[in-house]
This record gives structure tokens, C-alpha cells and sequence, in this order.
């Protein structure tokens, strides 16, 4: 699953808005410190056995993978673009998709050789692999961990047999815990359990029973989502045609707030709107992202988000690789990667996707953490004028004290619904405070 909610997937797919700054040339804190020399690493790869019903991720359906090809072009574009951020640290690293787990482990192997002799990483580095219940073997959840990689996140998505068809899941229940048992003994206190509510004709009795039939066997990492209907999708056209039908939204509500305080009672921290973990068990890539920090995007598809000093510019880049992976690969071949578009990111670029992405997490955002982008507009000059904001506060749904700016328990799961005004107060704020157009 991609690491972002529904509005953060807006703002990195929107171009730059704005070209305006509260200085020139545009050098955000963080860009001119020793964390501009670190990032993330994701890695896509495009490829699965089948579309599931709900999915309209950039992936591709095909039984006849290149497996030399794409080896030799996901280690190409890593070199090329570890050159041009000039990044000296790889701190995570992640292989997303599509279904990662049908590459081979070989060449996730020759892609952790590549960073390793190019950038420093540590002993203890997390490389985290999704995985389908039915592309991984036990030999092969070995080999993967032979080839590097510490943290196994398996696509389980359902526990009744029906709801798995309807999905477009290829898996039955019997063979996702299988799976999750088997990852568990190779990977313990390091195996994710990804999990879809709100389910077409689910009811909130059958989803707890069946959260907590998952928490027997997955002790460490849960990751939520709740099912979105997606134009072009076939689950999308089933519902259309009334051939199945959704859960009332107040009943999708009280499924999420039942796995809260299911998931708190079983000794689960929820860390972000999506995710819960026990001590040690946190998934730091995607803390990476809800953060802020630069990451390099691999693959057909991949986003990206760096300073490319090699190119000699001081600016943060977001970057969009090609889609499809016959002209990525066709690209990476004569120019070294396969990125389709750069735009610059201005501060207040910078400042919107902070503001979305450390809102979902339960910490929210510090004012340390705030000032390492933007030393000159804090978070009280962003919020203090909305008298919309100060709604929100009183309400107790968001929280802005000498700590930093964060949701409440119950504003984590309004977040979608109360990120606009946030962001259109941000806008106004960071223009009144005196940017002036480049």
C-alpha cells in the first residue's frame, strides 16, 4: 500500500503552485544542513499476478518479467540518482509496488550492493519488503532475508474467504496466515500486517471478530486502510451497478474507532492515522515521509523528494519517474534513469506537504521540527489568524501548545475532513506574513 492518505496523494501529484518565498533563492533550513546528505530509498516494482478489484496503483499485469533487465535498470537509476542528490546516507529502505516480493531476491540483493558501495548505511538499517501471501515460500522469505532485507509488510487485507474474492485478492484465508506464521519465525518483532475495512456488506461485528482473530498471530505492526471506491476500478463499477454495496460511512466510523482501542488495549501505539505498533516495532521509512525527509524514488512510477546538488542546484526537487515500464526502462538505458517530471518546490510547497504528512501522525508536529524547514515562519504566525482553527482547538479536535501542533484522538480520525481549512489558512498566513514573489 502507498505510504500516503487520499490528500497527501493529491499533493504530490499536483504541480507547484506557488512560486513565492519568505526568501531568495529558496534554501529551506534542512536543505543547507547535514540532513540534506541523508534520505530514504523506495524502490518500485510495477508488477503483479493480477489487478486487484479495488487497485488503481501504477502496476502491471504480465507473467513474462525481464528479470535481468529490470535487475540492471532499478541498480542503474539508484546509482544515477544517488550521484545527483548527492545523498552520503541511505537511512531506510523500502520495496513497494505492484508485489515486490515476485522479484527475484537476487536483485534486491544487487540493489542494497549498490547503495552500500555508494553511501553509507547502517549495520542495523531497515530494508522493508511488501509481500503477497502467495508469492512468498518459505525458501524464498529466506532468501529475501539473505539478500537484506529485515521487515516483511504482508498484504493479508482480509480474513474471510468471500471478502478476499470480492477484493480480487488471489489468496484464501488459510494461506494468509500461513504466510503471516511463517514470516513471523524469520522475521520476528519485524513482520506488518496490512488490513482493508469497510469492506462491502461488513458489518462492525465481523470486524472485530476478525481484527482480533489477526492480532493471535501478528504481535508487533498493523497497518489500517479503509477501503476508498476508485473511479475505473471494477469494485468501483460494481458498486455503481448496485451489484454490492458499502457500509454506511457512521458504521465505517465506529469499525475505525473499535480497532483503536482494540488495537490500544492489545499494547498497540498508534503512530500515525494508519499505523500501530508495539515498542521497537515502528516503520522509520514511512516515518521518514510523514516527516518530511528527502527520499529518493526507484522504478516505474516512484516519487521523489531531494536537493539535487550533483546537478548543481540548492532547491528541493519532486520527482516523478516514468509510468510504464517499457519506456522506463527504455529511458534508463540512454539517460541513466527514467525521470518523466521535475518541479521545484518552493517553501510553501515544502510547508503544505509538512503540514498534511506530520498531521497524521499521533505526535504531530514540534516546533523544533517545523523551524529545521521554515526558521523565520513559525507554526502559531501559520494557524493564530483562523477563527476556523480556533474552532478546532476549542473543540479539542487539534491541539497547538508549547509542544507543537498536533490532532486530538478524536481530530486523527477527521483529519481528511479538517486538512483544507489548514491548508488554506497556511496559504493565507504564509502571504500575509511578507513573501513576495520570485
Amino acid at each position: 500500500m502507498w505510504p500516503f492518505g487520499r490528500t497527501a496523494l493529491y499533493l504530490l501529484s499536483a504541480p507547484a503552485r506557488h512560486r513565492c518565498s519568505l526568501r531568495s533563492p529558496i534554501r529551506p533550513a534542512l536543505e543547507t544542513s547535514r540532513a540534506s546528505h541523508r534520505a530514504a530509498l523506495y524502490i518500485h516494482w510495477p508488477f503483479c499476478k493480477k489487478r486487484c478489484t479495488y487497485c488503481n496503483f501504477n502496476k502491471y499485469i504480465t507473467l513474462n518479467v525481464d528479470h535481468s533487465a529490470m535487475r540492471d535498470s532499478l541498480v542503474q537509476e539508484t546509482q544515477t540518482l544517488l550521484r545527483d542528490s548527492q545523498v552520503k546516507e541511505i537511512t531506510s529502505v523500502f520495496f513497494g509496488g505492484g508485489t515486490p516480493s515476485l522479484a527475484k531476491p537476487a536483485t534486491i540483493a544487487s540493489i542494497l550492493e549498490t547503495v552500500a558501495r555508494a553511501s553509507h548505511i547502517r549495520h542495523d538499517i531497515e530494508v522493508s519488503l511488501e509481500a503477497n501471501p502467495t508469492s512468498v515460500s518459505t525458501p524464498k522469505l529466506a532468501e529475501f532475508k539473505q539478500a537484506g532485507v529485515t521487515r516483511i509488510s504482508l498484504g493479508v487485507q482480509a480474513l474471510r474467504n468471500d471478502d478476499l474474492k470480492i477484493l480480487g485478492r488471489d489468496h484464501t484465508v488459510r494461506e494468509a496466515l500461513w504466510s503471516l506464521e511463517e514470516a513471523r519465525k524469520l522475521f520476528p518483532g519485524c513482520t506488518s500486517v496490512d488490513i482493508i475495512f469497510g469492506r462491502p456488506g461488513q458489518s462492525l461485528e465481523s470486524w472485530v471478530e476478525e481484527l482480533e482473530e489477526i492480532l493471535t498471530l501478528c504481535d508487533h505492526h498493523v497497518s489500517l486502510y479503509q477501503l476508498t471506491l476508485e473511479r475505473g476500478t471494477a469494485l468501483f463499477k460494481q458498486v455503481q451497478e448496485k451489484i454490492l454495496s458499502m457500509p454506511e460511512q457512521e458504521v465505517v466510523a465506529k469499525m475505525y474507532h473499535a480497532a483503536r482501542n482494540i488495537l490500544e488495549k492489545a499494547g498497540f501505539r498508534q503512530y500515525e492515522v494508519s499505523n500501530f505498533a508495539k515498542i521497537g516495532a515502528v516503520s522509520h521509512h514511512n516515518l521518514g515521509y510523514w516527516q518530511g525527509m528527502q527520499y529518493l524514488g526507484v522504478g516505474p512510477g516512484a516519487h521523489g523528494r531531494f536537493v539535487p546538488w550533483g546537478d548543481g542546484k540548492t532547491q528541493r526537487e519532486a520527482r516523478i519517474q516514468t509510468l510504464e515500464p517499457d519506456n522506463w526502462l527504455r529511458e534508463v538505458r540512454q539517460f541513466g534513469h527514467g525521470t518523466r517530471k521535475r518541479v521545484p518546490q518552493t517553501e510553501l510547497d515544502i510547508l503544505e506537504e509538512l503540514l498534511v504528512l506530520g498531521l497524521r501522525m499521533n505526535e504531530g508536529l514540534t516546533h523544533q521540527h517545523w523551524q529545521q524547514f521554515s526558521p523565520f515562519f513559525t507554526l502559531e504566525e501559520a494557524m493564530r489568524d483562523s477563527a476556523d482553527v480556533q474552532q478546532y482547538l476549542q473543540e479539542k479536535l487539534l491541539i497547538l501548545d508549547d509542544r507543537g501542533f498536533r490532532c486530538s484522538w478524536h481530530g486523527l480520525a477527521l483529519l481528511d475532513s479538517l486538512l483544507p481549512t489548514l491548508l488554506h489558512q497556511l496559504q493565507h498566513s504564509y502571504r500575509k506574513s511578507g513573501s513576495r514573489c520570485l
